[in-house]
């Protein structure tokens, strides 16, 4: 880095500065930033920028944080729960789980708190309507001698808060400004029934220029889909109507702007003529893009995308990236099977999972060893599935146990899902994890409308008979800073609109097909058959209305998917082998392959598989989990300490790898380094993985 070199521009026009130095210029507001910037100063004592004023004791404590008013929380309130929820989201903080002493607020940070500034707007990118939400957080530790920025987009469909515990931490913790954005996602949830909708501070409002989203329904179209359905709402991933993921790599840029735009208006020279100077710039900003899961996928869209030079090097974890596909390499994991069919995209192993997987549910090993699956999947509800799947002829066999088997074989014969994930799928479909993905994204893909109720499917609360209800006012008051931004979440569920019987919530509604409570897998076997472009019991093409909604949801995948093109910026991916939310043979492994095809020799990707690791770390305080998995979180940090060391000191990023941690056995035994050994500057060729004659090479 190199420090900005200044003119002596006094009273001189701006074509003149412009004429000095490419990038100085007059500190000018973004022309993508719409409405008002919020700014809200944090002594760091009694609120703070990272953990709201609760601390790591309080982030990690059972207590939530509560409202003084549950039908009327104030922003503050909102803002301090949402950083409570999203933190918690995604990393483990449970004991013995690392957090306190490995990872977490106080690590490396004494106070445990983080003084500073936060600015938030509402953006659009060129070409879209609907607002995604900006934020810039600018710690009083922050050097403008040393500049340094971290993106933070949010994880998963999660709010502006989403990337506050992983970005948000390490880069706060470092000094860095933070920028994240909630990629066109977050909570956005319109009440039909009463037309109101989130600020950006999470308080609600019935103004269409103050929401994060309202559904483009006029007045008296609104009416008559309220008197027919009732109490639903929607959702501003699934009906925005933009495809939001088409936009992550965009927005992610933007972000950067905008905190290029605060900085210099906190830091930039004032020239005494009521224009400021921009002298934090990106020539003298060390810019890392980050995040995890989706966030980490829309910063290695925006590297692709970035051709100003915005961004110097990328670290992500598990990211949520749909690869061109290209059929022009393989990947093989140790003496296993050569994997060609590589590169699906998010909506066809999604689906295929939400069909599926409630049927594998119910193969021996997986009642015997998978954790916690007879909790969250009543075993009466898989048999129904697999029956259900039987009579249409998508698995085979004798017998229930058949075909439980069967089901797992198609998921990880046919659609290339690692046997290493089988474990914890089982928990992840309880948690309604793959159902929540095929429904948001297939009507996303398509840029579906409310009203358009693809697959029969709508959203709304639901009682314990499962029938639609309103959701109670003090649920959604809460509902900015307790939805995870994909439905079901924070009281509202998914609903299948076409059960047998009346509307009801997907999980326990019987198909009018099989007349059997199995988890409406007619509504689930629509939305792949969407996906695949053709109806998956007759294996017939679609025709009329539903070729055409399939033929706009292959338009959004193909809109979304990533070129491999890193533009030779040095970059990080960590990955868990038993990511159950997003397949590895889809997304980081085949990245790595097309990267490696068009950087080739220039290519600065580096890629570390964990083993022994998975998507969700929250998930290790269950029992079960957290005593044969590793936090990712611990390597997610180490691999942003490689990029930074790798920038500021030249220090070579160590070669892709296989890194083996040892689970600790047992909950009762705290995680310590011991468990978690280092990635290597010069792995064991037995653990190096390689690209060689057109195939990614990866170590059992």
């Amino acid at each position: 880095m190199k420090p900005a070199l200044l003119c002596t521009l006094m009273g001189v026009t701006s074509v003149a500065l412009t004429a000095c130095n490419a990038d100085e210029v007059f500190n000018t507001r973004p022309d993508f930033v719409i409405g008002n910037i919020q700014h809200q100063d944090y002594d760091g004592q009694s609120d703070d920028l990272l953990t709201a004023g609760l601390g790591a004791a309080g982030l990690a404590s059972a207590t939530v944080p509560a409202f003084t008013d549950p039908q009327a929380p104030t922003a503050a309130e909102l803002r301090r729960l949402a950083i409570y929820n999203n933190y918690r989201a995604l990393v483990d903080t449970s004991p013995g789980g690392g957090y306190g002493h490995l990872f977490g607020p106080a690590v490396g940070n004494p106070g445990d708190r983080i003084p500073g500034r936060e600015f938030i707007a509402r953006m659009v990118v060129p070409g879209t309507t609907v607002p995604v939400t900006v934020m810039a957080q600018v710690p009083d530790a922050f050097d403008p001698e040393f500049p340094c920025m971290v993106t933070a987009p949010s994880s998963g469909s999660r709010g502006i808060y989403g990337a506050i515990g992983t970005a948000g931490e390490w880069g706060l913790k470092k000094g860095c400004t933070v920028v994240y954005t909630d990629k066109g996602t977050g909570t956005g949830a319109h009440n039909l029934a009463t037309n109101t909708g989130q600020t950006v501070t999470g308080t609600l409002t019935g103004l269409a220029d103050e929401a994060l989203f309202l559904a483009e329904l006029a007045p008296d179209q609104r009416e008559r889909f309220n008197s027919q359905w009732p109490d639903r709402f929607a959702w501003k991933h699934a009906h925005s109507r933009q495809n939001p993921e088409s936009d992550w790599g965009q927005q992610v840029l933007q972000s950067i702007e905008f905190g290029f735009y605060v900085l210099n208006t906190l830091y930039g020279r004032e020239l005494g003529n009521g224009n400021t100077l921009r002298t934090i710039t990106p020539r003298n900003t060390l810019v890392i893009a980050s995040s995890v899961s989706n966030g980490g996928g829309a910063s290695v869209r925006a590297a692709e995308q970035d051709d100003r030079g915005l961004i110097d090097g990328v670290a992500v974890s598990e990211p949520n990236v749909n690869p061109a596909v290209d059929r022009g390499f393989t990947i093989r994991q140790g003496d296993g099977p050569v994997i060609a069919d590589h590169s699906r995209s998010l909506l066809d192993y999604t689906t295929a999972l939400a069909v599926y997987q409630g049927c594998a549910n119910q193969t021996s090993l997986n009642r015997d060893s998978a954790p916690l699956n007879a909790v969250f999947n009543p075993p009466e509800t898989g048999l129904n599935i697999c029956h259900s799947l039987f009579n249409k002829g998508l698995v085979s066999g004798a017998t229930p146990d058949d075909w439980a088997t069967d089901a797992q074989r198609i998921l990880n014969n046919v659609y290339g899902v690692q046997p290493e994930q089988n474990l914890l799928a089982p928990l992840h479909f309880g948690l309604a994890v793959a159902q929540s993905i095929s429904m948001t994204y297939a009507n996303a893909y398509a840029r579906a409308g409310v009203e358009d109720r693809v697959c029969g499917l709508s959203l709304a609360a639901t009682d314990s008979a499962g029938a639609v209800v309103p959701l109670a006012p003090a649920a959604e008051a809460a509902l900015f800073a307790v939805s995870n931004g994909i439905p079901p979440t924070a009281g509202v569920n998914l609903v299948y609109d076409n059960a047998e019987g009346q509307p009801t919530n997907l999980a326990i509604s019987a198909s009018p097909s099989s007349s059997q409570v199995d988890y409406g897998l007619d509504a689930l076997l629509c939305l792949k058959s969407l996906a695949d472009g053709e109806d998956v019991v007759t294996g017939t093409a679609l025709t009329g209305a539903q070729a055409e909604l399939s033929d706009a949801m292959a338009g959004g995948v193909a809109a979304i998917r990533a070129s491999g093109n890193l533009q030779r910026k040095p970059a990080v991916f960590v990955t868990g082998r038993a990511d159950a939310v997003l397949p590895i043979n889809h997304t980081s492994r085949p990245y790595v392959g097309l990267n490696q095809r068009v950087e080739g020799r220039h290519s600065q990707l580096r890629y570390y598989e964990i083993l022994n690791a998975h998507h969700l770390d929250v998930l290790n305080g269950l029992p079960g989990v957290g005593d044969r998995y590793v936090p990712l979180h611990y390597y997610y940090f180490k691999a942003l300490d490689l990029i930074w060391a790798h920038l500021t000191e030249k220090q070579p990023l160590p070669p892709s790898q296989v890194v083996r941690p040892v689970p600790r056995a047992s909950l009762a035994t705290p995680l310590t380094e011991a468990h978690l050994p280092a990635i290597q500057p010069a792995p064991a060729e037995t653990d190096r993985i390689i690209f060689t004659d057109s195939q990614l090479r990866i170590p059992d």
